[in-house]
């Protein structure tokens, strides 16, 4: 009896000329868009990830001294922890990090010696959807949860993040991002990021929205970024110069208060463009970039054995008349089996990872 009534609305649906109409659209719309051969265009937080994070050194420098003790035990499925010891400035004494993953999770813990301790668990639903999660405990009280859904679809990237939601207050609080960006041709991609904030019930709810292209050609790109409300321009230019030596370029714009103040002085224009290169030799690497305001940087990367890696950072601020030094040793620990697998896969993460 049931099924026969839901096979009577079945086919009431589908003979509905309204609903075969949009099904015949929708059909024909995908396998348009599948003959155009588009490719997933990454997403809107690694937009520009070529500069950013490959040829800045943004994830590199560092102050003073440091020595990483690095112990292997698998890589399939990953495990491995870790021990670091520094002296320096914004650096702690001593972190304890572990690492482990697999092709569906992958979890990190680090706890430093004044008891903060932060963790990142991911997993992944499909080959397009990953659930990301991060959590920070600190004894200052400054903790932080974030929480994101990323689908990676064939020509498409969506995500969903969330910092510190609540609604425990009766209402809702936190930040709320969502991006989407879309390739419409094999090189071209435009997107949106709209940005949703309330940190308190006593204060109102605040909302941005930003724009995004990026084009891929064979041996460059270029990105930018507009974030309307704030007045913000990002741009960036990334080309590969030779098979070992990259170059980039990114250029901000914005506006910021004056030296009067907001109520004095208004807000004013300011920009700054900074260049950089990497470059790759056999058993080094070394990246040096330079900013508009005077500010000059490098980092090299050296390995003098195969589980020992050397770090040598410098920062110079010409302006200000500052210089920054950095001197760090890394040691890698692994089963002699390993050792193979290691220096083939060299610094990559294992694959299918969900980082």
């Amino acid at each position: 009896m049931a099924s026969s009534s839901l096979d009577s609305i079945r086919s009431l649906f589908f003979s509905n000329p309204i609903a075969a109409t949009i099904g015949d659209a929708l059909n024909s719309f995908s396998e348009r868009r599948a003959k155009l051969g588009l490719s997933n265009p990454g997403t809107i937080e690694g937009l520009s990830k070529e500069v950013q994070r490959d040829v800045f050194l943004n994830n590199y420098m560092f102050t003073g001294i440091r020595a990483d003790l690095t112990k292997i035990f698998s890589m399939a499925p990953l495990f491995q922890v870790s021990h670091q010891f520094a002296i320096g400035e914004r650096i702690n004494p001593y972190t304890f990090a572990a690492m482990y993953g697999t092709g569906k999770v992958f979890c990190q813990g680090n706890v430093d010696n004044e008891g903060s301790l932060s963790g990142r668990f991911n997993y992944r639903w499909t080959d397009k959807l990953v659930s990301k999660s991060q959590l920070s405990i600190s004894p200052g009280g400054q903790d932080m949860a974030q929480f994101e859904h990323e689908y990676t679809g064939d020509d498409f990237s969506a995500s969903l993040k969330m910092l510190n939601p609540s609604f425990l207050e009766g209402g809702m609080t936190g930040i709320y991002i969502g991006s989407y960006l879309q390739s419409i041709t094999p090189k071209f991609a435009l997107g949106m990021e709209t940005l949703w904030q309330r940190p308190a019930l006593t204060q109102g709810p605040e909302c941005a929205v930003s724009y995004c292209a990026r084009y891929k050609a064979e041996d460059w790109i270029a990105t930018a970024q507009l974030q309307a409300a704030m007045g913000t321009l990002n741009t960036s230019y990334w080309r590969r110069l030779s098979d070992k030596v990259q170059a980039g370029v990114d250029l901000s714009l914005g506006l910021v208060p004056a030296a009067g103040g907001l109520l004095g002085g208004g807000l004013q224009k300011e920009g700054v463009t900074t260049i950089g290169a990497k470059y790759d030799f056999r058993m080094s690497t070394f990246r040096a970039q330079v900013d508009s305001k005077g500010k000059l940087s490098c980092v090299l990367e050296k390995r003098v054995a195969p589980p020992v890696m050397m770090t040598f950072a410098a920062d110079v601020d010409h302006f200000t008349q500052q210089a920054k030094l950095g001197l760090g040793v890394s040691i890698e620990a692994s089963p002699e089996e390993l050792q193979d697998q290691q220096e083939a896969m060299g610094s990559q993460s294992p694959p299918n990872i969900p980082f």
